[in-house]
């Protein structure tokens, strides 16, 4: 055990605070970025805002830093390398000294950090080798006309942080600090290079994550709940886990309180022990600067202590050694939050599976995993994905979901098709639909390379289908490690080198020898091993057959109770194979088998949800017989079960039921389309449904005047909505993405229309130039804007990060945009956009500015920006505000009112805040206090005590 964890076990530790916000007081300047050894000749592209190329040329200003949180009380300082990864520095093309910065940032930490200790050994100090995200997301596409495309893969991202990580092992970090994570597949590349490079390197050293959320709804960037992210991660090793940035500690506060809760349940498989904050100094307010001093973010962090929420408590973006030292000061006298003792530890059996929703199994309950997503059991899905009809194939993904199906098992092993590619394939597309994506997904193949290239684009905690000791037990212990490497379940397939278990014997034996293998040598918690003990045809004439079903019902009651935690599975249509062709009765024998295996403990089961019906639907006569085959209760069973089914007198529907495909629920979820027409497109907008528009928007063009009309009406409508629940945190990003494409799919069904219609100002789509302005690589939020005006027919040049003023100036002149959309994240961004629009005016361009961006706000762009340029300048909150400003700065009827009245407002702004504020005396302040009659108030009483 490592000094660190040693320490936590006693007392909260201190975490340092905001590096950006640091180096931004030092002033420093493009030759302070450059210093030496990046001339202009050899690296053209600016440095400025690169702060972690200072841990090589401005060695000084980062001692300095580390030195004051030292100073101020903090226990753990980070080094400067948070984008110290080729992925993020190829954007300033100094990807090259990557290894060389990452240990001269560790190396710097190390010795200050160092020299704390030596003057109070009692107080040691330790430093975090800090791992930033990148600035690519691993799990969606930044180019919506290609939802399948990613621009990082896991492996480009695990080779980068191998690289950074070795470097920081070699400069002497104590521990990995896996930092302000938005997207749980990069994190599982990073968790599992972490692995990688202490193996390498020879050193074991604590692991801790930190995710930061998108906003107030809980959810990170990638779409992920707050449980579904940490069920992802529960296979890694973690000293701590935690939030950082998003917002100041207020806001946090309750998501902190959700951690805690859910790293406590028992129910939370492999949950870390230790819980980390780091919040910012509040949010930014509207000159991009933070407002929280350390005086009035004291009251937030103590509400912390006082409900022993945290470990480990810092600060992030805005904050100071102020704020670090009066953290240091309130801990001294606070307990750590309670942490799950080993024992409670040991009592998770539950196994929680995630796609971007968290998926806890619970006992006595049987999970549908849905079939049809396989080629070899569904002639259609694999008709569509031999045509590269992806489309209508997510269309049965996405019914076996409404229908059911609890996890998806996908299989796409045919002789004809590129399995990793087609795997690779389809597993993004899914991820871009947010109504698939929100369940776990079953990697399914026999071909080991075609599992690994699933579980590389799976940011969820999957099931892998499966493994088995058919190839021994080196090869089993191989690909297991591997599994749980990638954070998946798995299914153990009762197979070993002798064949198929098929009798009660064989399939405990085969299933105890892979549980202790699993267990002993692989590292698998018991809740994470899935047994399947072969789900074998009965009644096939073949008497050997006859006892299959009852010896999977007895081998699942044998597991439950002699491989502690552990479930059980099966791909149930295998059991009424002799009977294809005859549908119903299939149903029927699975329903029945269902009933009693379920009772005795399977856990799940691959079905076709759709088809599943009640067993007290059956009637008693043909249950009877039924289960005479399963339980193969007498040699005429199955005989007579053919008999039965090839009666003519007997009805055709077996069942006596109405229906068996799940036709009046289907008629349910298509209820809306018995709206009216207008709302049948603004539903279809606000639910990303594609399938009804050609039929819908054939029939709006027979009322309208135009196909204007229509975008106009009731499709932006529906997008309006869109960006207001997205605002109010109802919806997520893939959601988000999900109805833009909606949006892009209408305007191109209407665009014949729009052709033929000649009208003047009837087409209003546009260029728009975007660029994320010099000193910041940011484009997450850029990249989404563009989409979603890409999808309303707007042709987007998105030029880059980091583009100085000279450079969008250039483009703007080349390219003759329409409009100009400014993007930045950092504070730093603001005076480059004010500058552009200085150069912009000087110029004599007229082009329109779009301003956006996490620091930017209506105030600074009104006080900053818009003086400096006489033409349009909007500020643009989200990217759902981005479509009404583009329609109405292009549109002729409305350009010119709408830009009066933000010139109007912004200049209303500058004269509100330009004026004075008459101040009085700290005596009339006191003389004329508010007065309170508490005697007159009642206060209500709660509903809930406690």
């Amino acid at each position: 055990m490592s000094r660190l964890e040693e320490l936590l076990k006693e007392r909260i530790l201190v975490l340092d605070g905001g590096m950006g916000s640091m180096i931004q007081r030092f002033g420093l300047s493009e030759a302070d970025y450059r210093g030496t050894q990046f001339t202009v000749a050899d690296f053209p592209k600016p440095l400025f805002g690169n702060n972690e190329l200072l841990v090589l040329t401005r060695q000084d200003v980062i001692q300095s830093i580390h030195r004051q949180y030292l100073e101020a009380g903090a226990d753990i300082i980070e080094t400067n390398s948070l984008s110290l990864t080729a992925i993020s520095m190829a954007d300033y093309g100094v990807e090259a000294f990557v290894r060389e910065g990452n240990r001269a940032a560790a190396r710097i930490a190390r010795e200050v950090a160092d020299e704390y200790t030596r003057k109070n050994p009692n107080k040691p100090r330790f430093v975090a080798g800090s791992i930033g995200p990148s600035n690519k997301m691993a799990s969606i596409s930044p180019d919506v006309n290609n939802p399948a495309f990613r621009n990082v893969t896991f492996d480009e991202l695990h080779t980068a942080y191998i690289e950074q990580m070795l470097a920081l092992l070699e400069g002497g970090v104590d521990a990995f600090l896996i930092e302000t994570s938005f997207d749980t597949l990069n994190v599982k590349a990073a968790l599992m290079a972490a692995e990688d490079a202490m193996q390498k390197h020879g050193k074991k050293i604590p692991l801790m994550l930190s995710y930061t959320l998108a906003g107030k709804d809980g959810r990170i960037l990638s779409g992920q709940t707050l449980e579904a992210a940490l069920a992802s991660v529960s296979h890694a090793n973690l000293l701590s886990i935690g939030l950082n940035c998003s917002f100041g500690a207020n806001d946090m506060k309750p998501f902190l309180r959700a951690i805690a809760d859910l790293t406590r349940n028992p129910h939370t498989a492999g949950a870390p022990l230790y819980i980390s904050a780091y919040p910012n100094a509040g949010l930014p307010n509207n000159l991009g600067q933070y407002d929280e001093t350390p005086e009035t973010m004291a009251p937030q962090i103590q509400e912390f202590l006082d409900e022993r929420l945290v470990n480990i408590i810092g600060g992030c973006c805005g904050t100071t050694p102020d704020h670090i030292k009066m953290i240091a000061e309130l801990v001294k006298n606070s307990a750590p939050q309670q942490s799950p003792s080993p024992q409670q530890s040991q009592q998770s059996q539950e196994l929680v599976l995630s796609g971007i929703n968290a998926l806890p199994l619970q006992p006595s309950t049987f999970y549908p995993i849905g079939e049809r997503c396989n080629v070899a059991g569904s002639r259609k899905f694999l008709r569509l994905i031999n045509e590269k009809k992806y489309e209508e194939a997510l269309s049965i993904a996405r019914q076996q979901i409404e229908d059911g199906a609890q996890i998806l098992d996908i299989n796409v092993d045919d002789g004809l098709l590129d399995g990793i590619k087609e795997m690779t394939t389809f597993l993004n597309l899914m991820a871009s639909e947010p109504d698939i994506a929100t369940v776990p997904v079953m990697v399914d193949s026999s071909d080991w390379k075609i599992i690994e290239a699933g579980l590389k684009v799976l940011q969820g905690k999957s099931v892998v289908n499966s493994i088995s000791l058919k190839n021994g037990e080196a090869d089993f212990l191989q690909k297991a490690r591997k599994i749980r490497a990638y954070g998946a379940a798995v299914v153990a397939m009762a197979f070993d080198e002798n064949g198929q278990a098929d009798t009660f014997e064989r399939k405990i034996e085969v299933c105890a020898r892979m549980y202790k293998l699993l267990t002993e040598q692989a590292g698998f918690p018991p809740q994470d091993i899935i047994f399947d003990p072969n789900v074998l045809a009965v009644a096939t004439g073949i008497e050997e057959h006859s006892g299959y079903a009852l010896a999977f019902i007895q081998a699942t009651e044998w597991i439950k109770k002699n491989l502690p935690s552990a479930k059980v599975s099966g791909g149930v249509s295998n059991l009424s194979f002799a009977f294809r062709g005859h549908n119903e009765l299939r149903e029927a024998m699975h329903t029945v088998f269902l009933y009693h295996a379920v009772q005795k403990g399977m856990d799940m089961g691959i079905v076709n949800p759709s088809a599943t019906i009640a067993y007290d639907d059956i009637s008693a006569e043909l249950r009877t017989l039924v289960e005479d085959v399963i339980f193969n209760r007498n040699a005429e069973a199955a005989e007579k079960l053919m008999e039965y089914a090839q009666n003519p007198e007997i009805p055709k529907n077996l069942l006596g039921l109405e229906d068996l495909t799940g036709l009046k629920a289907h008629n349910d979820r298509l209820e809306w389309r018995n709206h009216p027409l207008t709302d049948r497109l603004r539903h279809a907008l606000i639910k990303g449904i594609g399938d009804f528009l050609e039929a819908d928007l054939t029939e709006a063009l027979k009322t309208c005047k135009n196909p204007i009309e229509i975008i106009d009406g009731p499709l932006m409508d529906g997008m309006n909505e869109v960006g207001r629940l997205f605002g109010e945190g109802k919806m997520f990003l893939p959601q988000v993405v999900k109805t833009a494409r909606t949006m892009k799919k209408a305007v191109e069904i209407l665009q014949p229309a729009i052709e033929a219609s000649k009208q003047t100002g009837a087409k209003k789509a546009g260029k728009i130039l975007f660029a994320t302005v010099k000193g910041d690589v940011h484009d997450i939020g850029k990249n989404i804007t563009g989409v979603i005006l890409a999808c309303n027919n707007y042709e987007i040049i998105d030029i880059g990060v980091m583009v100085p003023p000279e450079e969008i100036i250039r483009q703007a002149i080349e390219q003759q945009p329409d409009v100009i959309a400014l993007s930045g994240l950092i504070t730093p961004s603001l005076h480059e956009m004010a500058t552009l629009a200085g150069e912009l005016e000087k110029t004599g361009l007229q082009i329109p500015l779009i301003i956006g961006g996490a620091t930017t706000s209506k105030l600074h762009t009104a006080l900053k920006i818009d003086p400096l340029y006489r033409s349009a300048v909007v500020h643009v909150k989200d990217a759902s505000q981005a479509v009404p400003v583009v329609n109405q700065l292009l549109n002729p009827d409305t350009r010119a009112a709408f830009i009066q009245s933000i010139k109007a407002d912004y200049k209303a702004l500058r004269e509100q805040t330009d004026t004075p504020k008459e101040a009085v005396s700290i005596e009339y302040a006191r003389q004329h206090a508010a007065k309170i009659d508490h005697t007159q108030y009642t206060p209500q009483k709660p509903n809930i005590n406690g």
